[in-house]
């Protein structure tokens, strides 16, 4: 084990920051580790726009491969997008790497197979960007797995070299060959859009509709 956080001691500055590289961090506070877990929960600024927040270990932990798995419970509502990534902006230019290991778009809807009716997240995907601009290296679309706001679930990636293996509670949903050897940095975050559309009034704010983490753990291979 070369990283492990099980959110029993606040939040621990040494590793985690609270907002990306390229942009400060909001002024409206939406994430605390209380209770045993990380929470990260939509909320307004004083202007009514939906926050975002993103918690990552920027240049205080980085690792090429391993075994990398959260435990989460994640929040409901139209419009939130959490995830749980790998990311890497080393070099100069566009040339951004990235692994996402559990990316849910929990807020679009039935039509969509990402959730149900009442927007509670029934699905997530992984999903990989090879770090050139716009090439996907792969994704898969796990689905039909109950309402993942009841209860804890854990998702994982096994980060081999040629290989990427992705895991659900324990059990292999996902697998693709492919090489990418840079290092890179923890992420978790709750945003907003894509195929979960905006978030609006029916979106449910505050500490009770959490993007919940028990832990974050990471392996290295011997």
């Amino acid at each position: 084990m070369t990283f492990s956080d099980e959110f029993e001691n606040g939040f621990n500055t040494s590793v985690w920051n609270d907002t990306t590289w390229d942009k400060p961090a909001p002024e409206t506070v939406n994430y605390a580790v209380e209770d045993g877990s990380l929470k990260m929960w939509p909320a307004r600024d004083p202007q009514g726009n939906f926050v975002a927040r993103v918690i990552d270990t920027d240049g205080k932990f980085y690792q090429t491969y391993g075994y990398y798995e959260i435990e989460a419970k994640l929040p409901v509502g139209k419009g939130t997008w959490p995830a749980f990534w790998l990311y890497n902006h080393d070099e100069p230019g566009n040339f951004r790497p990235e692994i996402d290991i559990m990316e849910a778009y929990a807020g679009g809807g039935p039509a969509s197979g990402w959730s149900d009716a009442n927007f509670h997240p029934t699905a997530y995907a992984p999903t990989i960007w090879t770090g050139a601009p716009g090439v996907l290296g792969g994704t898969k679309m796990v689905m039909d797995l109950g309402d993942l706001s009841a209860g804890y679930h854990k998702y994982a990636l096994k980060w081999e070299p040629g290989k990427q293996t992705y895991y659900f509670d324990g059990k292999e949903v996902y697998s693709v060959n492919l090489e990418m050897p840079r290092r890179m940095y923890l992420m978790l975050d709750l945003l907003y859009g894509s195929a979960s559309g905006q978030p609006d009034d029916s979106t449910p704010t505050g500490k009770n509709n959490s993007f919940d983490v028990k832990y974050v753990r990471v392996w290295q291979f011997k």
